[in-house]
């Protein structure tokens, strides 16, 4: 039997989800909560393997327990022994053929900006990249581009070789944050590339800032090379949001 996990948690003190050594991750904090409860080494799979920094609000992943712990409360289980900054919000029982990363169909993400020049609230402080003002029509005029099947390369950064960079975006929305002064970007596509996402959030400071514009985006895609990057949004504003299968 195969559990499949949906896991919220805050990215801030963690070194993203992937095990590293000698550095604190989120696979690492499931892998030893799930291993303690069935006493013995188990590998838990995600689904994304979000940066460090990086939060969810509906990362998944999955792992197979020893028949004899299926019955066990695992949501109870699991949230009674993770750091209150991880989350088991959902436990499912799935087919053994599920997997957490092979089987998504589609993810959304958010990215959030601050807007306010001259302060940004505490609360949201963990959670913004307080880029100060930006022209949000000539963003969402920018942004409209990317909406769709292209060649993403010039939005992807370096370290996980991948066989194709050709994505499809079913869409990119600019909504109200929770307060006036924030704006959030989301983006819902078949699949990213390493810093996709925070790669489009550094093309939306520079539409918002009016360093480039419109044709710049074109460039982007008709040439595609990571040569001629936008800038890295910082991790802190992006949130895993959904992954559906």
């Amino acid at each position: 039997m195969r559990l499949k996990l949906t896991l919220a948690y805050l990215g801030s003190r963690y070194g993203g989800w992937q095990l590293q050594k000698n550095v604190s991750t989120i696979q690492g904090e499931v892998e030893k909560a799930v291993s303690t409860i069935c006493q013995q080494p188990i590998r838990v799979h995600g689904a994304s393997r979000t940066d460090a920094g990086v939060h969810a609000l509906g990362q998944v992943a999955h792992f197979d327990p020893p028949q004899d712990k299926i019955a066990i409360p695992w949501q109870r289980a699991l949230n009674g022994l993770l750091p209150k900054d991880i989350s088991v919000v959902k436990v499912e029982e799935v087919s053994s053929d599920f997997h957490s990363r092979f089987s998504a169909k589609n993810k959304t993400y958010s990215y959030s900006f601050w807007l306010e020049p001259e302060y940004v609230l505490p609360q949201r402080y963990p959670f913004v990249w307080e880029c100060g003002p930006l022209d949000l029509p000539r963003v969402e005029e920018g942004i409209s581009l990317l909406q769709g099947e292209h060649d993403f390369a010039s939005f992807m950064n370096t370290g996980t070789p991948v066989k194709s960079t050709i994505r499809n975006l079913y869409w990119l929305k600019l909504e109200p944050g929770p307060y006036p002064q924030e704006i959030i970007l989301r983006v819902k596509g078949d699949g990213f590339l390493k810093q996709m996402v925070r790669n489009i959030a550094g093309l939306v400071w520079l539409l918002g800032k009016a360093k480039v514009d419109k044709d710049f985006v074109r460039k982007l895609l008709k040439t595609p090379k990571r040569e001629m990057w936008p800038p890295t949004a910082p991790a802190k504003g992006l949130t895993l949001e959904k992954i559906e299968y």
